[in-house]
């Protein structure tokens, strides 16, 4: 995941990363606000040996499909 990615889907990411990843606390997420450099810093403070899953985990999250919307049935 690069810096545009995670900007474009910060909303849906943040509520994902913090139920995987509990050390973030609502003023982390603030702080991170969808900037990408915000984002490794505070995964390095919060999860220093285990940056390198959760970085994984987030570009894993990145590919997986969207979700399609449901249609209704007529």
């Amino acid at each position: 995941m690069n810096a545009e990615q995670l900007k474009g889907k910060w909303l849906q990411f943040k509520g994902e990363l913090q139920q995987m990843w509990g050390k973030f606390t609502d003023d982390d997420l603030q702080q991170i606000e969808g900037n990408y450099d915000k984002f490794v810093g505070k995964v390095q403070e919060r999860y220093g040996d285990k940056k390198r899953a959760l970085m994984k985990w987030a570009n894993a999250w990145h590919e997986k499909p969207a979700a399609k919307p449901v249609e209704k049935e007529k």
